[in-house]
């Protein structure tokens, strides 16, 4: 059988691209706020997150969920993120259990250790103490931390991506950190694609392209998930990346406008 993905978020920048690509494979059902498409103004799901009875109906049938809506800047303020990325997976989290979905994919977020990013403690591994650099990046941890809660009270498959920063032009900022953990929109789509299909039931896992000088570690991501990351952001720009021993230093400014 076909597995029904829901992808919340869906016209965001990720979320439009996944069900681009998604949809040859998966029967997508789609949550947003504001088509972006022809084809979303005909089936997008508008409910909204922040409602328990909205959000419910939307589990119908769903195998797996792709939680990407939520403010998504790190420069979101505390009301921002509780009632978007707080209470808003608490809802989605519930209604699965409830829905008795299989699994959910969480967009968390480089934010979520960003603090070692600021104060250029590198490498990063996924098991180490969570060090948010932001109220966004608390939110993340919250997130990873009531998935951990889902999966080990209810038996709900929780996988969590540590997403890096995609555009499609990796120059349109100099900051030399971004590109590091820039992730193309290719190894976006086989990064969730491994996420929906792994055998792994549970984990945290970083998810950037095969930049040179990337400052994390995703050896849980190939072994666990299978991920095999295919772009560097100098292929893509036929730039010269400048290699600098232990990493260039991170702006003082951190997190701002990342």
């Amino acid at each position: 059988m076909t597995r029904r993905i829901l992808i919340t978020g869906a016209t965001g920048g990720i979320g439009l691209s996944l069900v681009e690509r998604l949809a040859s494979d998966y029967d997508i059902v789609q949550q947003g706020r504001t088509p972006r498409t022809d084809q979303q103004e005909k089936v997008l799901r508008k409910a909204d997150l922040n409602d328990y009875a909205e959000v419910l109906p939307l589990m119908e049938g769903v195998d797996t969920v792709i939680h990407l809506a939520g403010s998504a800047s790190p420069e979101s303020s505390w009301d921002d993120v509780l009632e978007a990325n707080i209470v808003g997976l608490r809802n989605v989290l519930e209604a699965a259990r409830e829905s008795g979905v299989r699994r959910v994919v969480f967009a968390s977020s480089n934010h979520a250790m960003g603090m070692y990013d600021r104060l250029e403690q590198w490498p990063v591994y996924p098991d180490q103490l969570p060090r948010p650099d932001s109220l966004y990046g608390v939110s993340k941890v919250f997130g990873e931390a009531l998935g951990r809660y889902y999966h080990d009270h209810y038996g709900l498959d929780f996988i969590a991506l540590r997403i890096g920063w995609m555009t499609d032009d990796p120059l349109d900022s100099d900051v030399e950190l971004l590109h590091a953990m820039w992730l193309s929109e290719d190894d976006c789509e086989q990064l969730f694609r491994r996420a929906i299909e792994a055998e792994v039931t549970f984990g945290l896992f970083y998810g950037v392209s095969d930049n040179q000088n990337r400052r994390w570690s995703m050896t849980n991501t190939m072994l666990e998930l299978g991920y095999r990351p295919k772009d560097t952001w100098t292929d893509l720009t036929d730039a010269d990346e400048q290699v600098v021993e232990g990493g260039a230093d991170s702006p003082d400014d951190w997190p701002k406008n990342s």
